[in-house]
């Protein structure tokens, strides 16, 4: 076979091996070798994600230990995509987010195996830590990784009880213990701060413009439960200003994280999460979102756009899945799914454009 995508092989002892398949909540990065194209690296790998831990098809974390010329930073994540059955919503949503002028993590597509075994088609996600800053030329600043849905950016729970902490939901990724101070603060002043002065106080702490963009991709996308969580917050050292950065975008383009169809009007226009609320509150931010979000509904977000990018990316990675002893049973949904991506990119375009007015 022409390899239209990197083969990597993972070289796992025996006893590590059982370790990690004897413990799936484990973080214990375990030695490990990882081949490609012939090259050995050392490494040290575990089980990576929340829910998706209990699939049969793990996802990995692979730590280098230090920078890793080949794979320009010291981590990277291998996610199975296992509940996608297209296997690309996750690349085409972070590609779609770099090209509305947004910020996101670098991935390609590769096929596993480990310890001679076929793993399938996986998707290589760069980590989104100091290396990602600076390959983006990005000022050093703090990383917080939200892992659970109580990061809403409310004094509340999504259940609407109490918070423990203003930091519940969050892991500091980058950065030292007094930097937590700077989240805290950001999510004190969006619930706190009058109405009449929310729209000049909040630009002291947030860049609400990459909010906008980042809102627009988020909506278009329909990542329904991503407003909650799945993103990270990065505050550039030099501005003070926060950004958010996607992460985990496979539910999405029409299905949901079980891999069901979930309707193009899942997930309104104005979106969802305490700081979206307050800042479309504002009139001069709703003006300023509707027109970004008119622009994309134009130019990136269409059948026409996006066609080319959805049929080279399936194309690439057609004549492995009869190797993926995890997805070959379902090729017929798999060669189906460019057609219902398209569908509902065409009827979640007309759906937003028809709902503009809702943002005036």
């Amino acid at each position: 076979m022409q390899h239209n995508i990197p083969i990597m092989s993972i070289f796992l002892g025996p006893k590590h091996l059982e370790v990690l398949e004897s413990d799936i909540w484990n973080e214990e990065l375990l030695p490990s070798k990882l081949l490609v194209n012939n090259i050995p690296y050392e490494m040290g790998i575990t089980y990576r994600g929340e829910h998706i831990r209990n699939f049969p098809q793990k996802s990995f974390r692979v730590d280098f230990g230090t920078y890793n010329e080949r794979f320009t930073g010291r981590e990277i994540h291998l996610n199975a995509e296992y509940s996608d059955p297209s296997f690309i919503r996750n690349k085409l949503s972070f590609d779609f987010f770099q090209d509305i002028g947004s910020v996101s993590p670098d991935c390609k597509h590769v096929f596993l195996e480990l310890n001679g075994k076929s793993m399938g088609v996986y998707l290589q996600i760069e980590s989104v830590d100091e290396w990602f800053l600076q390959k983006r030329q990005l000022p050093y600043g703090s990383i917080f990784y939200a892992t659970e849905y109580h990061a809403n950016f409310s004094l509340l729970t999504p259940e609407e009880d109490p918070k423990l902490s203003l930091l519940s939901g969050y892991v500091r990724k980058l950065g030292k213990i007094e930097d937590d101070l700077d989240l805290e603060m950001l999510i004190y002043k969006i619930n706190t701060v009058s109405r009449n002065d929310f729209g000049k106080e909040i630009t002291n702490y947030l860049d609400v413009e990459k909010y906008l963009l980042w809102l627009c991709g988020i909506v278009c996308t329909q990542n329904f439960d991503g407003f909650i969580h799945n993103y990270a917050l990065y505050r550039n050292g030099e501005s003070g200003l926060f950004q958010i950065i996607p992460w985990d975008y496979d539910a999405t383009w029409g299905r949901d994280w079980d891999g069901e169809i979930m309707e193009y009007d899942e997930v309104p226009i104005e979106g969802y999460n305490t700081l979206t609320a307050r800042l479309l509150d504002v009139k001069v931010f709703r003006n300023q979102y509707r027109l970004l979000l008119e622009e994309i509904l134009e130019t990136s977000f269409t059948p026409e756009a996006l066609e080319p990018k959805i049929t080279n990316l399936h194309g690439k990675i057609h004549p492995y899945i009869t190797l993926d002893s995890y997805k070959k049973e379902s090729i017929d949904i798999f060669v189906n799914e460019p057609e219902l991506i398209l569908e509902f990119i065409a009827k979640r375009n007309k759906y937003l454009r028809e709902h503009l007015k809702d943002l005036t």
